[in-house]
């Protein structure tokens, strides 16, 4: 008897092909990402088709006779989709469409994940982003994909551009590329400018970056109390949200929230979210969260690691974050070294752990001072209260001034002021 399901979700088929230069657990975690990401995308899976072989079957990614199998096994699940775990060619999408028949769509990890980006993106530049990463998967594969383009109707693998654009010619499709692209440069520039300023105001900048779902949006709502969406999906913010932060000796700070990052990201989102990575490259600081509660959380570290060296960002200061510290059922395999921290966001103190250990990382690349401010300098004061670590502050009555110590950017106008004195 069939499950009754809600009408957004669609009943999903995932098919994977274990390949010789994969490893049982990669796979087998690849999968159970790729059912993670059905999920957020709303569809509920049926049944999962795997494949060993050497390498994949250039006509038909599984070999002929498990998609034979895989089109019995549709019409048994009564599925809508087939979601296949790498990314397809034309030409397999269209061979197996012609086995599997047109009941059924084709869709492959890129496009699922190009899906998901589409229901996230809030932003004029998200969804744009989004368009663009479509296009450009979608250009190469016009030809060949016959009715699963002219399909009408919504579901995974379909929203973005839109039908009726899908269908139209390679021109049209490169036109409207052309002025997205034009569209983003002016927004590029934009935040460039916005970047700029926020460095000549000397603001101290801190990225929270990790894998999709670590807890990002959770640690900046709880530091910021801001309101970023969270959710217990992959990729539930997609756009970068940036607030202001005080640290616990007054300091203010940003914290600049990204767009979460993911085994096998496909390589046209990678290019077309390359722009709002760029706060990443401006920071000051980087705090790398992982959710130390999943099983696979060293190979998430992994994953980010190799994505910020693309980003050339190893010279920034980086504090490593394990979160979920509460969700945590074996403490022994989270080894936490003396420059990392372990905390769980919903606890206030850990979170003021964290701010403290920011701060003392932040510091190490700042310059001591020892300066008097006049009781009649009460701008210049606020100014070190709040643009500086300030450790001690105490009251002189013989000179009638405050005595103020503490840690200054190098770069920072205040340093030249408060070296004079």
């Amino acid at each position: 008897m069939r499950e009754v399901k809600s009408e957004t979700q669609e009943r999903v088929i995932l098919a994977g092909c274990q390949t010789k230069d994969r490893t049982d657990d990669h796979f087998l975690y690849s999968m159970e990402e790729l059912k993670a990401l059905t999920t957020t995308a709303q569809g509920v899976v049926v049944a999962t088709v795997e494949q060993k072989k050497v390498s994949i079957d250039p006509a038909t990614y599984l070999g002929r006779g498990k998609i034979e199998e895989l089109s019995l096994l549709i019409e048994e699940k009564e599925a809508d989709v087939i979601i296949f775990n790498d990314e397809l060619s034309a030409g397999q999408i269209r061979n197996i469409s012609s086995i599997c028949g047109d009941s059924v769509r084709v869709i492959d990890r890129t496009q699922l994940i190009l899906d998901i980006f589409a229901q996230r993106a809030q932003s004029k530049e998200g969804k744009l982003q989004v368009e663009l990463a479509q296009l450009n998967y979608l250009l190469p594969r016009l030809m060949g994909r016959g009715l699963a383009l002219s399909r009408l109707g919504g579901g995974i693998g379909t929203r973005g551009p839109g039908e009726t654009q899908l269908e139209t010619d390679r021109r049209h499709i490169r036109r409207r590329m052309d002025e997205i692209k034009e569209q983003l440069a002016t927004i590029v520039q934009h935040r460039k400018q916005y970047r700029e300023r926020r460095k000549e105001n000397q603001v101290l900048q801190i990225a929270l970056v990790g894998y999709t779902n670590a807890g990002k949006s959770t640690i900046l709502n709880r530091l910021t109390a801001a309101d970023t969406l969270e959710q217990n999906l992959l990729f539930a913010t997609l756009d970068p949200t940036t607030r202001k932060f005080k640290l616990p000796s007054g300091l203010n700070v940003l914290l600049s929230d990204t767009v979460g990052f993911i085994q096998d990201l496909p390589t046209t989102l990678i290019a077309a979210f390359r722009s709002t990575l760029e706060e990443v490259r401006e920071a000051d600081l980087i705090l790398h969260i992982i959710d130390a509660s999943h099983k696979n959380f060293i190979e998430h570290q992994k994953t980010v690691l190799s994505l910020l060296e693309d980003l050339e960002v190893n010279e920034i200061p980086m504090l490593t974050v394990y979160n979920k510290a509460d969700l945590i059922e074996d403490q022994e395999r989270v080894i936490v070294h003396s420059s990392e921290i372990l905390i769980s966001a919903k606890e206030h103190e850990h979170l003021k752990r964290l701010s403290e250990k920011m701060e003392g990382l932040l510091k190490k690349d700042m310059v001591y001072y020892k300066a008097q401010i006049l009781s009649t300098e009460g701008k210049l004061l606020s100014k070190v209260k709040t643009e500086t670590i300030l450790i001690r502050q105490s009251w002189n009555e013989d000179v009638e001034a405050y005595e103020c110590e503490g840690y200054v950017h190098p770069n920072h106008s205040l340093a030249y002021q408060l070296k004079k004195r």
